[in-house]
């Protein structure tokens, strides 16, 4: 299969997993918090990775991960993947599924600018205008007359910034440590550390609590925090970063579709427009460089 396919592959298919583990998180702090529920996640994340881990890249990755430098990198992006994570569950406790996965992929508007200012990174013209798409998609799925969603609403953009920088700057560490399986394992073992002490501190830790809310747990553990992670990274291995954040926003589509038919969590007109401007944005970025390529011998 061509890489760039195999990528493109992987990464609707992260998002579709993404999509629907928001109707999990947000059915499974019902005995937990934030906290709590985002350490749980990211640990079973991080033990389901854990044996291909070993399978397939121990011996490769054996030296490399002492080097100081892809330490502190890894730790990093597990810091980032830790407060995402933590700002979407709180979002979820203010406002629906649809407008917290929504909301939180306009790390879309946000990648190109940190790819550009941080890393110079060229951007295809065609980009902005799918920013464009999909912000004026995203306004259509929020209800400014409610003050607790407009805060749910809030948390999730802020959340944004952080999946932005993470999505960045897994693209940079791929260049100089290509190994997804281990990026993603130990990217969730960091995540779930940094989760884990807060909510000793702020929350109740109960393993019973926790073996109650187990099948939400288990789902957003293994497929979206595992499998999907893993997914995210093969998608970044031959898309650049803001392409592929568009590719990555479906899940805000796919979110929205399994709320409704999940949690009855209806979506009138206006919303249903928005989550259709998204798609077209998503549809429109990877076609369009492929079209000016052909067509100008460019990119």
């Amino acid at each position: 299969m061509n890489k760039r396919l195999f990528s493109l592959t992987c990464a609707v298919s992260c998002s579709l997993i993404w999509g629907s583990a928001f109707v999990a998180q947000d059915m499974g702090m019902d005995y937990n918090g934030p906290f709590t529920f985002t350490f749980g996640r990211l640990f079973l994340g991080f033990l389901t990775l854990l044996p291909f881990l070993i399978i397939f890249e121990r011996k490769q990755v054996n030296l490399l991960f002492f080097n100081k430098k892809n330490f502190f990198n890894l730790v990093f992006i597990g810091f980032l993947l830790s407060v995402g994570n933590v700002l979407q569950q709180y979002a979820l406790l203010y406002t629906d599924v649809a407008n917290t996965a929504v909301f939180t992929i306009f790390y879309v508007i946000l990648v190109p600018f940190v790819s550009f200012y941080f890393f110079s990174k060229n951007i295809h013209k065609s980009i902005w205008l799918s920013i464009i798409i999909c912000f004026f998609g995203g306004v259509l799925l929020t209800e400014f007359d409610n003050l607790q969603v407009r805060l749910g609403d809030s948390i999730a953009v802020i959340n944004a910034l952080f999946w932005a920088f993470h999505i960045v700057f897994i693209s940079r560490f791929l260049i100089v440590f290509n190994h997804p399986i281990t990026i993603a394992c130990l990217q969730c073992l960091f995540a779930s550390f940094f989760a884990f002490i807060p909510a000793l501190i702020f929350e109740n830790v109960s393993f019973s609590n926790m073996v109650l809310d187990g099948p939400e747990m288990i789902y957003a553990g293994i497929l979206s925090s595992g499998i999907a992670f893993l997914l995210q990274i093969y998608g970044q291995q031959n898309l650049s970063p803001a392409p592929v954040a568009i590719i990555f926003s479906l899940e805000g589509v796919f979110a929205a579709i399994f709320g409704w038919i999940i949690l009855n969590q209806y979506l009138n007109e206006s919303k249903i427009l928005g989550i259709s401007l998204i798609l077209l944005a998503v549809i429109f970025s990877q076609l369009a460089p492929i079209y000016d390529k052909k067509k100008y011998g460019r990119v």
